[in-house]
C-alpha cells in the first residue's frame, strides 16, 4: 500500500475502496511538513500508476506536485492563465517568478 500516516491513508484508502475512476484531491499538502508532503506525493504517483485510477489535485503549493503531473493549469481570479506538462510549467519563467520567488 502507500506510505502515509494513518490519517491520510485512512482518508484516501476509504475514497479508494469505491474504485473510483477519478479521485480528487483539495489541497492534500497543507499543513503538512515538508518530509511529508515528499511522502503525499510519492503515494499521488504510485495510486496513479498501480491503479490506473485519473488523480486530480487543487493544490496552492505545487511546487512538489509539479514534477509528478501530466498536466497542469495556473488559475488567477477565476481564469486560467496558464498550462501544460508539469515540467513545462515548472521551467516557466512566469511560473518561477510568481510563485517560486526565482
Amino acid at each position: 500500500m502507500f506510505s502515509l500516516d494513518a490519517t491520510a491513508s485512512m482518508a484516501i484508502g476509504r475514497a479508494l475502496m469505491a474504485k473510483p475512476k477519478l479521485l480528487l484531491l483539495d489541497e492534500p499538502l497543507l499543513g503538512l511538513a515538508p518530509a511529508l508532503q515528499a511522502r503525499v506525493v510519492r503515494a499521488i504517483k504510485e495510486i496513479r500508476e498501480q491503479t490506473g485510477i485519473t488523480v486530480v489535485v487543487a493544490e496552492q503549493y505545487a511546487r512538489p506536485v509539479l514534477p509528478i503531473i501530466e498536466r497542469g493549469y495556473v488559475i488567477e481570479n477565476g481564469s486560467v492563465s496558464l498550462s501544460g506538462k508539469g515540467e513545462e510549467l515548472m521551467s516557466n519563467p512566469e511560473v518561477k517568478s510568481a510563485y517560486f520567488g526565482i
